[in-house]
């Protein structure tokens, strides 16, 4: 295991390092949506322009409710509301960021990465990156409530990093009211995968950092939470960093081994990982590639497969709502997917990386946040 440093923002709708905020130093850049106010081309291109400038081996960003030009279907329908004086060209704004070479877009999809850089630290992980959050007005990406279950039962069990841009429900997501406004069935989810890392946005006054600890102790009953640590920002009001560590040497490590499954060991081997090109696959078991970009990053080993409804062998039940440390109601059978050979995932760090951090509509003047730093233990794939 190797210290390996995440740099999270969200939410920076069209504000740029060095102007707005500071972008400190890292091993991977994490953008987690609403890169623009409206995802016109000019707003795009001035973002991936300083995203493509950052220096991190590996950068990895998914869209936002506001980048409505990355949601094709979305912006068909109801762009003209937006840019009825200069439509906007939805394939020319995602050929922006499918042919910067330097970034990986992930659209509901997961990626396996080596970092590679002889200075980096040489380790591995799997990512998953999806720019949904619930529907709330005319904005893209949007779903329902009885689409999120299907919808985020898509996640693969083994994934070590899931970034969202809707925070999950309960966790840095209330609003100025004080009304938790994430997603219920994402918090479900992530109590199945229980990743290491759940970094999302959106919610701008829910920026910070939460400690999960899940309660794995009832077999039969699912999503239950035995507690969570609130995070005290270091870098408030200050010069530090807006950091937490999560390293052995802190003395508090995060209380998750990342152990894959007894399931999933013999089901859904890692995915071979291809220097150049990138490649989607549509099923595990696709042997028909088509490149996806042929100018990844050469200093990171990228993998990408679409994420089909079927990687979990047992979706979950529809429960009611739970509340904060306490599950749903005894479930028809235990969820053995979730749990066999995985009960060291017993810790999830769920990080909202809000940089705007002004309510929209702004009614006040921009405010903005520090990027949220994060330093976390991963397998090494290959010794220096």
């Amino acid at each position: 295991m190797r210290k390996t440093r995440f740099v999270c923002v969200s939410d920076t709708h069209n504000s740029t390092p060095n102007g707005s905020f500071k972008l400190p130093k890292g091993d991977v850049l994490i953008h987690a949506g609403d890169m623009t106010n409206q995802g016109t081309f000019s707003e795009l291109k001035k973002t991936i322009k300083w995203i493509e400038e950052a220096d991190f081996e590996a950068k990895i960003v998914i869209a936002g409710n506001h980048d409505i030009t990355l949601d094709s279907d979305f912006y068909n329908q109801y762009g003209s509301y937006f840019h009825n004086q200069n439509p906007q060209d939805p394939a020319k704004c995602q050929e922006l960021l499918e042919q910067a070479p330097s970034i990986l877009w992930l659209k509901h999809e997961h990626a396996v990465i080596d970092l590679v850089a002889p200075t980096g630290p040489h380790t591995t992980f799997k990512i998953f990156g999806s720019p949904f959050s619930p529907a709330h007005g005319m904005w893209a990406f949007g779903y329902g409530p009885d689409e999120a279950a299907q919808l985020w039962d898509r996640i693969p069990l083994d994934t070590d990093i899931v970034v969202t841009h809707t925070p999950p429900q309960y966790h840095c997501d209330e609003r100025k009211d004080r009304r938790a406004v994430g997603c219920e069935g994402l918090r479900n989810a992530l109590w199945r995968v229980r990743p290491h890392l759940a970094i999302s946005g959106h919610v701008h006054e829910g920026r910070g950092v939460e400690r999960v600890r899940w309660d794995l102790d009832s077999s039969n009953i699912k999503y239950k939470e035995s507690g969570t640590i609130r995070w005290e920002d270091p870098g408030r009001d200050n010069k530090k960093l807006s950091m937490i560590d999560l390293t052995t040497k802190s003395g508090s490590p995060l209380a998750n081994d990342g152990s894959v499954g007894d399931f999933l060991r013999e089901a859904m081997p890692r995915p071979n990982i291809v220097r150049n090109p990138v490649h989607v696959l549509t099923s595990p078991n696709d042997t028909n590639h088509e490149p996806l970009s042929s100018n990844a990053k050469p200093s990171a080993k990228l993998a990408v497969s679409r994420v089909t409804a079927n990687l979990l062998a047992v979706p979950s039940p529809s429960l009611p709502l739970a509340t904060l440390g306490q599950g749903g109601p005894p479930s028809p059978r235990s969820d053995m997917e979730a749990l066999s050979g995985r009960m060291g995932r017993q810790e999830t760090c769920i990080v909202n990386a809000a940089i705007m951090a002004s309510s929209w509509p702004r009614s006040e003047a921009k405010k903005f946040n520090k990027p949220i730093v994060v330093d976390i233990d991963l397998p090494v794939w290959k010794e220096c």
